[in-house]
């Protein structure tokens, strides 16, 4: 324990020295100049094909491996021309040129001479016509979907005088998905920093120094961009363009609200302390602490996602991990090294001078915590009662994937060319089934499938382009009646499944888009079931490590656990009667979970550190009622960050992200203003020191007794004046359970200080710089 604080002390005292911090300040730029390059590159290492979201034993990803020996891994474009009056003959001629016109096509991947069609609705007297374009999807797959759908859209035109020319299919999704994509680490960094300068500027009310936790977010998010890069392209981390977004929103999230946590610490030490250094010293011993598990806890919470079956929310974890690490980092070296060069007139124009009166002696929070002192069971079982009534929104809940032709807040072409299409065709129609079988038992696994009455039978057949055989087995395709993102396009998957796999020694496997959607929400459901649980029990671990009790933790799980219902509850709600989604993604539940219990139960342990730091002077009750008070106005602060950088997600024309954004900001400011501020404080109240058991404040409860400071409200200690650390009668550093008062000897970096003004006679040790009675050592110069 001796060697932890040794280090710690060592490492506070190089950020905060008089000349080291010019030191952390150049190791810095030197990574910035080596990674701002790299960082840039991580758009073109994302994988965003199905294999990179896939299980890797899931039927249909197994298929896919199986089906490039037959051909590249591809999926069509589909063109669709309709006429509802039927078309006419210059409409026939205008296809005909189009598919040949097609069939010449090389770039971008697109396999001209392997088109199909024109298919048409019937005959005679056809009203649509469909003509399917090959398109390879390998490793640059991704990046060349939109040029070649571009390329189709020159040559085949958008229709006028009656005719609609669309391109849908998998193909043309794929491509309105690539460009709702295009741009999304730039749309969401400009977004998420517009948010933190309004907020920054609300919460410091200073036009400057919200630049300085601006510019160390932006530099920790390229470097962890440029170290999740150098994974993915060495070490096999799977990237997409969820991930990626995400980190975005975290790292800007999570880092702003470490800053803020820091600079309110840091502000009342320098009313305290006429050295700028001293006090931020003083300050990251102080608030560094909670801050290092609240990151901790995150980081841990997130790699457990490395458990998960579905590659892409598994790639999630050390993404994340990554992020949040790199800020914790940065927001704890860079931020305050930062602070120190600017000096005190960065805090302008309400610059903390020495002496000055702390702001938080009073307010709305110290006068709730008061309210809550009288009455702690009435406010925990109403807010209890509240939420549960909320949370039945669960019900409204439809988390089994989002179609494909409401996955996108607009209605891009892909979505309409859907839409008509399923007028005229088979729904299922450019999406088909992909069966592999043995060849000495192909003809009856085709009969196999052929009978199954969600298969068009008339579908069954061998793609252009398709190796006849390959290693001593046959690819062929089958239309479900269907369309493929449909419940009854997987109930038939799930029927032939069981079907092929009954053919004696075919070895026969089902594949294609609906196998890939069943196989995830599979996938989906066993992570939900594991992650879940075992992140419960990481945050679990860290509470009560850092509590050193086991009844507070399991109260602020329960908390959590009831916010973060109650958010996915009003959330449903919303999404079903306000913004009339038609459904949430399969991860949706999992995603919104693990952001919300690592994320929300920051602002527990902010609050019952500094609880339990007050309850081993004064007893609990009034240690709960001072936590409230002294952390009240930055956790608020933090949770308005945290809320809006999430709702930045909703500038991206993506079903799914916008629900992640909306359901995680909703739940961060639920955490923030109703389960933090009054649910856990009415509990802690209510269950007084026994919220401590087994550990020995639950027997002693501090210094129960103790008097309030002079002229502090009832209930609020003088500590409530100082966020995150001791409080007046424990002036800056000295130990919590040896209050000092004027004249008392105090602990390293103590003044002799009293309320923040100078107190005679205080003895100070050799770091001190003391008045009269105090160390013989010269004081420092002035800032």
């Amino acid at each position: 324990m001796k060697r932890l604080d040794v280090w710690k002390h060592g490492a506070i005292g190089v950020v905060c020295g008089r000349r080291s911090k010019w030191l952390v300040l150049a190791l810095w730029l030197l990574v910035l100049l080596f990674v701002a390059p790299l960082g840039a590159k991580l758009t073109d290492a994302q994988d965003n094909d199905a294999q990179s979201w896939l299980p890797g034993s899931a039927e249909s990803t197994q298929v896919l491996d199986i089906s490039n020996g037959f051909r590249p891994e591809q999926i069509p474009a589909v063109v669709v021309y309709a006429r509802p009056d039927g078309l006419t003959v210059q409409d026939r001629r205008q296809i005909a040129e189009d598919v040949r016109q097609l069939r010449t096509l090389r770039e971008h991947g697109i396999r001209g001479e392997e088109t199909r069609g024109p298919v048409f609705d019937r005959q005679p007297d056809p009203r649509a016509a469909q003509i399917y374009v090959p398109i390879t999807m390998d490793a640059s797959g991704w990046q060349r979907i939109a040029p070649a759908v571009s390329s189709i859209r020159d040559q085949v035109g958008k229709g006028g005088d009656g005719l609609s020319v669309h391109i849908t299919g998998p193909g043309g999704t794929a491509a309105d998905s690539s460009k709702a994509f295009e741009g999304i680490d730039s749309t969401l960094l400009y977004a998420a920093m517009a948010v933190v300068i309004v907020m920054l500027l609300i919460t410091f009310r200073s036009p400057i120094l919200l630049f300085v936790p601006l510019l160390g977010v932006v530099v920790a998010l390229f470097t962890a961009q440029a170290l999740i890069y150098l994974l993915a392209k060495h070490a096999g981390l799977t990237v997409n363009g969820q991930s990626a977004g995400i980190l975005t929103v975290l790292v800007f999230g999570a880092g702003t609200d470490y800053a803020l946590l820091l600079v309110a610490r840091y502000r009342e030490e320098l009313r305290r302390h006429e050295d700028r250094h001293e006090a931020m010293k003083l300050a990251m011993n102080r608030a560094g602490p909670a801050i290092l598990a609240s990151g901790a806890t995150v980081v841990l919470s997130m790699l457990v996602l490395l458990v998960a079956e579905m590659n892409s929310t598994r790639g999630l974890g050390p993404v994340a991990a990554i992020g949040v690490a790199v800020g914790l980092i940065a927001m704890l070296t860079l931020f305050p090294a930062l602070l120190l060069v600017f000096g005190r007139w960065i805090f302008w124009p309400a610059v903390p001078h020495l002496g000055s009166a702390d702001p938080t002696r009073s307010g709305v929070w110290a006068r709730m915590g008061g309210r809550i002192a009288r009455r702690p069971r009435t406010f925990w079982v109403g807010t209890a009662l509240a939420l549960g009534v909320l949370s039945l929104g669960l019900i409204q809940l439809r988390a089994a994937g989002i179609p494909n032709a409401d996955q996108f807040t607009g209605r891009p072409d892909s979505v309409v060319g859907q839409e008509v299409s399923a007028q005229y065709f088979p729904a299922g129609d450019g999406d088909p089934l992909v069966i592999v079988s043995n060849t000495a038992q192909a003809r009856e696994v085709g009969q196999t499938v052929a009978a199954d009455p969600g298969v068009v039978p008339a579908s069954i057949g061998v793609p252009p382009g398709t190796a006849p055989v390959h290693d001593g087995r046959v690819l062929f395709e089958a239309t479900t009646r269907a369309p493929s993102d449909s419940a009854a396009a997987k109930d038939t998957v799930e029927r032939v499944r069981d079907a092929v796999h009954a053919v004696p020694g075919a070895d026969a496997k089902v594949g294609g888009g609906a196998a890939v959607l069943l196989d995830m929400e599979n996938a989906q459901a066993h992570d939900n079931y594991l992650v879940i649980p075992l992140v419960l029990v990481v945050v679990l671990l860290v509470l009560s490590l850092l509590l050193r009790a086991l009844i507070a933790p399991l109260l602020l799980i329960g908390t959590v656990v009831l916010s973060l219902a109650t958010a996915l509850g009003v959330s449903a709600l919303a999404f079903r009667h306000v913004f009339d989604y038609a459904g949430e993604d399969v991860a949706f539940p999992l995603f919104v979970f693990v952001f919300l219990v690592a994320l929300g139960i920051d602002y527990n342990i902010f609050l019952t550190t500094r609880i339990r730091e007050e309850a081993a002077l004064h007893g609990t009750r009034k240690g709960v009622v001072t936590g409230l008070a002294t952390t009240g106005a930055v956790i608020t602060s933090a949770g308005l960050v945290l809320a809006g950088t999430f709702a930045a997600l909703g500038t991206l024309p993506i079903v799914g992200f916008a629900e992640i954004g909306f359901a995680v900001a909703l739940g961060v400011l639920l955490d923030t203003f109703v389960v933090r501020s009054v649910l856990v404080t009415s509990l802690f109240l209510d269950v007084g020191p026994k919220v401590w058991w087994p550990n020995r404040l639950a027997h002693e409860d501090g210094g129960a007794g103790a008097a309030t400071g002079p002229g502090e409200p009832a209930g609020v200690s003088a500590g409530a004046r100082n966020p995150y650390g001791g409080s007046a009668e424990t002036p800056d550093g000295a130990d919590a359970r040896d209050p000092a008062g004027p004249g008392s000897t105090g602990n390293t970096g103590n003044p002799g200080t009293t309320g923040g003004t100078p107190g005679p006679g205080a003895a100070g040790d050799a770091d001190d710089a003391g008045g009269p009675g105090g160390s013989t050592k010269p004081p420092r110069p002035p800032d």
